[in-house]
C-alpha cells in the first residue's frame, strides 16, 4: 500500500523559488573579482537566474547539456548553479588548480557545450581553448566595462547576455533523479573520474547541510563559504543557503587572512567553512595583527585532517567552535561532522579535544562501516581499524561514462580508500588513506597521527609524514616540516618531543625542514609527490 502523499519531485529550482518567496529580502553579498562589493537579495538572484535560463535557451542549450564553469565564489556563479540545473541542464564546475592537460581531458570527457569563466582564469582558458572541441561558446563573467582583450573569438559578456533577456521563466518539472551537476575527482592517480549528482541527491544533501549539528544554517546566521564553488559545489552550501535563508557572503578571489577578516567583520559572519590551510593563514594573520572576528561562532573544517592544536587554539583563544567534517566528491560531499554529544560537553578538556579531533559522526543519510581485508565487518570499539565503506542517497552508485567501478561492491557499498575506526558513540576517525599508511616491521603506522602530534609543537606550522624504504623494517616514517614563522627548530628537540606521546617504534627516523609543502588542487598535501622526492632519502640519525 502506497501513502497518499503528493508526488512532487525534489528539484533544485524549487530551492531558489522558496528563497524568493520566503526569504525575499535576505542578502547575498559578494566581493567581486573586479573589486567592489556587490549586494542583492534572494529575490533578485532568482530574477537573474531566470534571465540566464532564458539566455541559455536562446543559445540552444537544452536538457542534459553540460555547462562548465571556471569561477570563484560570487553571485554570478550562484546564478549559474540555479539557472543551469533548474532548466534541466547539467552544471559542471571545474577546478582551475588542476593541470591544464587534466582540465582539457575533463572538458572533453564531459563534452561541455558552454564555458563560463571568471576574469582571473581567462588566460588559463586561452591556453587550452584550442583543445576543447565540444565548447561552442565561452562567456566571460563580468560587465562590459571590464571585458578584457583576448585572442579568443566570439566570446560573450555575462552581463550583456543576462540583461538582454526576460526575468520571467517557467522552471520545468521533470524526474527528480535527473542529473543536475557534475564534479570530477582531483585525479591524483590516473584520469579524474566524474561524479554525476541528481536533483534528488542535491536537495536531500542540502537539508542535511542546514542541520544544527552540521553547519547550523538559519535565517538568523551569516555564512561565508571559503571552500570554493569549484570544489565539490562548495560542499553543497550554495544550495543549502537559499533553502535555509541564511545571509550568504561570497569572498570572491580574496582568500588570504586579511581579506577574509575584513569581509567577515564587515558582514558579521557567524559561520564559515574551508580547508585547514586557509585557517592556518587566518590564524597567522590574527596573531600578527592582534585581531579576530568577534561574531564568528563556528568554523567547519574539511578536506584533510585538522590538527588538534588548531581546534584548541580557535576554542581557547577566540571562543570559536571548530567542527571537523569529512566527505568526498563521491558523497556530494558530506559524510560526517563532529559536534560533541551532550554527555561529553562537561567532560575534562583532554577528553573533549580527543573526541573533537575525530572526523565526527555520520549525518542522517549516510551509513558507515569498517571492514578487514576479507571484507568482514570490524567492531566499533575505537581501536579496530579497516577500510571505510559508505552508502546513502547522495553517495554515487557509479562514475560518469565508466562501466565498472572497483570502488563499489556487489551490495552497493562504496569503498572510500580511507582507513578508519568507529567507536561505540559512532564517532569516526580517519587513521590514514590506504596508500599513505606506513608498514614498519609488520606493524601499521598512521602518518596522520604523527602529523597531528607534530603540529601541536609551537615551532611547527605544517607537517607531513611519508614512508621511506628501510632494509630492516621495510618502511620507516620521515617527518617533513615547515617551521613556524620566526623559529628555527632543532631536529633533536623535535624528535624528543614525540617521546612518551607515541610508541617509540613509531617515532620518525629523521626530520627534513622545508619552506613549503606541495599542495594539490583541493588544498591537500601531495603525499605522492613527497614520496617520489624522498624515495631514496637516507636518514642521518637522531
Amino acid at each position: 500500500m502506497r501513502g497518499l502523499m503528493m508526488d512532487t519531485p525534489l528539484l533544485i529550482s524549487s530551492i531558489l523559488e522558496h528563497a524568493r518567496g520566503v526569504f525575499a529580502d535576505q542578502q547575498i553579498v559578494t566581493r567581486t573579482v573586479e573589486g567592489p562589493i556587490h549586494r542583492y537579495t534572494y529575490a533578485e538572484a532568482h530574477a537573474r537566474a531566470c534571465q540566464l535560463a532564458n539566455a541559455l535557451a536562446g543559445l540552444g542549450v537544452g536538457q542534459g547539456d553540460r555547462i562548465a564553469t571556471i569561477a570563484w565564489n560570487t553571485h554570478r556563479h550562484f546564478e549559474i548553479y540555479f539557472a543551469v540545473s533548474g532548466m534541466g541542464s547539467i552544471c559542471h564546475t571545474m577546478n582551475p588548480r588542476l593541470h591544464p592537460s587534466q582540465v582539457a581531458y575533463i572538458v572533453n570527457h564531459a563534452e561541455d557545450r558552454v564555458l563560463f569563466v571568471d576574469l582571473t582564469f581567462l588566460p588559463f582558458v586561452e591556453a587550452v581553448a584550442d583543445k576543447l572541441p565540444s565548447v561552442r561558446q565561452i562567456v566571460v563573467m563580468t560587465d562590459r566595462a571590464h571585458m578584457p582583450e583576448t585572442k579568443l573569438a566570439d566570446i560573450l559578456c555575462y552581463e550583456d547576455l543576462v540583461n538582454g533577456h526576460s526575468d520571467i521563466y517557467d522552471w520545468p518539472t521533470f524526474d527528480e533523479n535527473t542529473a543536475s551537476s557534475l564534479c570530477y575527482t582531483s585525479g591524483t592517480t590516473g584520469h579524474p573520474k566524474g561524479v554525476l549528482y541528481s536533483h534528488r541527491s542535491t536537495v536531500l544533501h542540502s537539508y542535511a547541510v542546514c542541520l544544527p549539528d552540521v553547519m547550523h544554517l538559519a535565517e538568523s546566521e551569516a555564512f561565508l563559504p571559503v571552500v570554493p564553488m569549484f570544489h565539490v559545489n562548495a560542499w553543497g552550501t550554495p544550495y543549502a543557503a537559499p533553502l535555509s535563508g541564511v545571509k550568504l557572503v561570497m569572498p570572491g578571489p580574496g582568500l588570504d587572512g586579511a581579506s577574509l577578516t575584513e569581509l567577515m567583520n564587515a558582514e558579521e559572519v557567524t559561520t564559515t567553512a574551508g580547508v585547514p590551510t586557509v585557517w592556518l593563514g587566518l590564524l597567522n594573520h590574527w596573531r600578527q595583527q592582534k585581531t579576530s572576528v568577534p561574531t564568528l561562532k563556528r568554523l567547519v573544517v574539511g578536506g584533510s585532517a585538522v590538527p588538534r592544536s588548531m581546534i584548541e587554539i580557535f576554542h581557547d583563544d577566540f571562543g570559536i567552535e571548530v567542527r571537523h567534517a569529512w566527505g568526498m566528491t563521491e558523497m556530494s560531499p558530506l559524510g560526517s561532522v563532529n559536534v560533541l554529544k551532550s554527555s561529553l560537553r562537561d567532560a575534562p578538556a583532554e577528553r573533549r579535544f580527543d573526541v573533537l579531533s575525530k572526523q565526527g559522526r555520520p549525518i542522517f543519510g549516510v551509513r558507515m562501516k569498517i571492514v578487514d581485508e576479507q571484507d568482514k565487518p570490524l567492531p566499533h570499539d575505537g581501536k579496530a581499524f579497516g577500510t571505510l565503506k559508505v552508502q546513502g542517497p547522495w553517495v554515487c552508485s557509479s562514475y560518469y561514462k565508466l562501466d565498472e567501478s572497483e570502488a563499489h561492491d556487489a551490495e552497493g557499498w562504496f569503498a572510500t580508500g580511507d582507513v578508519a575506526t568507529l567507536d561505540a558513540d559512532s564517532y569516526m576517525a580517519i587513521t590514514d588513506r590506504e596508500k599513505d599508511l606506513i608498514k614498519s616491521g609488520g606493524e601499521w603506522i598512521s602518518s596522520i597521527d604523527i602529523e597531528n602530534l607534530a603540529m601541536s609543537h609551537v615551532q611547527i606550522a605544517q607537517a607531513a609524514v611519508v614512508g621511506i624504504a628501510d632494509v630492516k623494517w621495510g618502511e620507516r616514517p620521515l617527518l617533513i616540516v615547515v617551521p613556524a614563522p620566526g623559529t628555527a627548530p632543532a631536529k633533536t628537540e623535535l624528535l624528543k618531543f614525540f617521546e612518551g606521546k607515541i610508541a617509540k617504534w613509531m617515532i620518525p627516523d629523521d626530520v627534513v625542514f622545508v619552506d613549503s609543502l606541495p599542495i594539490g588542487a583541493t588544498g591537500k598535501v601531495l603525499k605522492g609527490k613527497l614520496r617520489e622526492e624522498y624515495a631514496d632519502y637516507q636518514p642521518t640519525g637522531r
